[in-house]
């Protein structure tokens, strides 16, 4: 078997020739602390496991590796369940398990809500082996009596604590007394509050508790940017950015394959020299194209995040997120590319309108700083060539560079005015490059223009508050949709929300009106922070 050797201390976990041959494929090099210490206890081992591990430690392959190792092929009916807060981590946990099994027949199935309740179904009656969802849907579909939970081998939850911050504990229960009781459960959860302890004395055995040191999730040396443009202008949103920068060298993440070729075409069509890595590029050319951007005859790079796993590549100046990473471990792993060797690098994520929600959840994860900056008008754009050409001009001109053509240049100034002659060599050179008229402007959709209000509620957990439970006390009073309460978040003694302009009104006006002259459970952040 090729190269295996090279993962030493994955075969000594017990993972069998099939898995390792599938990380070999994916990039793994060496089992991170969470492998190391859950693989072993669930392939030897009978114990229930609470593993206390933040995102971006690779606790799906800790979870995922075994189960792909344990699990029988052509069951019947669901062996393993995989709970998370979210759709979009449901997702990113069924690609991540998918890639790992290799060649064992296992059918992943994500269900979870927003998408088409028949395919869903259609997929569970085809055979589940593997079931990743959210908790409404999951439950969902048990009380439609079209999922059955009863024999069961694994029952996972993922992200513990965030899904009991959003107010699913009462579903997870709901589905956890429709299992059957000769599961193995496994709880995996970045921090440890008594509402994930008492989940667990209620319904786990005789559990092993692991603990993962706590590690920085980004790095300091990366400075992280945002811009909010529609799906339609994404791409002459890329193309500014890379006009706009002197010394772009950069990795470009797309969500697919296609995306990617995709990219990559257009980018070579507009000029700039652009290879691309995906799951269907051969390791021959792989390498080639590596090897090419390494020693920069290449600058730009586009790749999806499988086919990115263990390039190294120094002094990148950037890191694109043309599409939005499923979750805050996959974003981690593509910044982490950027800003080595003591360099700042820069990473830029493109956001639709839909998907700012998503952005500030991975911030929230990641404890970092995604700062929201406005693109280039064209202006600022043809301002910029325009210096360069004039920084570029006088560097040749200091350095002498120049004299070899200095004897044309007085031929040619014999019959032509030096303003008309360097006014058609700029021409020449530039083309149609400094018209303003050769470019698109992208339309404006900052979050600040469409206008936010965040919001103080002086209620909190203490108050038996979660987000769930805030929105719909919200949205029963008030009939706003709930879509529109965003960036919620719930302490100990109060919470904030943010909503557009026009909702923020309708919400105080109601809320006052309800607690008459007492002070107004829900007031403007800005205006408690002044009476504070």
């Amino acid at each position: 078997m090729k190269k295996i050797k090279s993962l030493d201390n994955f075969i000594k976990l017990g993972l069998s020739e099939n898995t390792v041959q599938a990380l070999i494929e994916k990039g793994f090099e060496e089992p991170t602390e969470i492998q190391l210490k859950t693989i072993p206890v669930l392939l030897n081992e009978d114990k229930d496991i609470i593993a206390q591990a933040q995102t971006g430690t690779g606790k799906t392959a800790a979870f995922g590796l075994p189960l792909i190792e344990k699990l029988n092929t052509g069951s019947k009916h669901p062996q393993a369940l995989i709970l998370t807060p979210t759709r979009e981590l449901a997702n990113q946990v069924s690609e991540e398990i998918n890639s790992l099994k290799g060649n064992k027949q296992l059918h992943i199935v994500p269900i979870y809500g927003g998408q088409s309740i028949d395919q869903q179904l259609k997929k569970l009656r085809n055979g589940a082996d593997i079931i990743v969802g959210t908790p409404g849907r999951v439950l969902d579909y048990i009380n439609r009596k079209k999922l059955y939970l009863d024999k069961l081998s694994y029952f996972i939850l993922d992200e513990a604590d965030e899904m009991l911050n959003m107010g699913f504990l009462e579903e997870v229960e709901a589905i956890f007394e429709e299992t059957n009781d000769d599961k193995r459960v496994l709880l995996f959860s970045a921090t440890m509050p008594d509402r994930i302890l008492n989940l667990s004395k209620k319904y786990m055995k005789n559990h092993e508790f692991i603990k993962i040191k706590k590690v920085q999730l980004t790095t300091r040396l990366t400075d992280q940017i945002y811009f909010e443009v529609l799906a339609s202008e994404k791409f002459e949103a890329l193309c500014r950015i890379i006009d706009i920068e002197e010394d772009f060298f950069a990795l470009i993440f797309c969500r697919t394959k296609k995306d990617v070729d995709n990219i990559t075409h257009r980018l070579n069509d507009r000029g700039y020299e652009t290879e691309a890595i995906h799951g269907d590029i051969t390791q021959k050319q792989r390498e080639k194209t590596l090897e090419r951007f390494k020693s920069r005859k290449i600058d730009i790079l586009v790749a999806t995040d499988v086919a990115a796993r263990g390039i190294d590549i120094q002094g990148l100046s950037h890191v694109i997120n043309y599409h939005l990473p499923q979750d805050a471990e996959s974003y981690v792993h593509r910044i982490g590319r950027t800003g080595r060797a003591g360099k700042e690098g820069t990473a830029i994520t493109f956001i639709t309108p839909d998907e700012y929600r998503r952005l500030m959840y991975i911030q929230k994860m990641t404890k970092t700083d995604i700062r929201s900056e406005k693109l280039p008008n064209v202006a600022d754009l043809i301002q910029i060539k325009k210096s360069r050409l004039k920084s570029d001009l006088q560097y040749i001109i200091e350095n002498k560079e120049n004299i070899d053509y200095q004897n044309l240049a007085e031929e040619l100034l014999q019959d032509h005015k030096p303003v008309d002659l360097l006014s058609a060599f700029i021409k020449y050179t530039f083309m149609d490059e400094l018209y303003a008229t050769s470019y698109n402007e992208i339309k404006d959709l900052s979050i600040d223009q469409r206008g936010k209000t965040r919001l103080f509620v002086s209620l909190g957990v203490k108050n038996g508050i979660n987000i769930k439970s805030l929105i719909q006390r919200i949205k029963k009073q008030t009939k706003i949709d709930e879509r529109k309460i965003q960036d919620v978040e719930v302490y100990d003694s109060y919470s904030f929300i943010s909503v557009p302009f026009s909702d923020a009104e309708i919400i105080l006006k109601s809320f006052k009106k309800k607690t008459g002259n007492k002070k107004p459970i829900i007031q403007r952040a800005k205006e408690v922070s002044k009476k504070k």
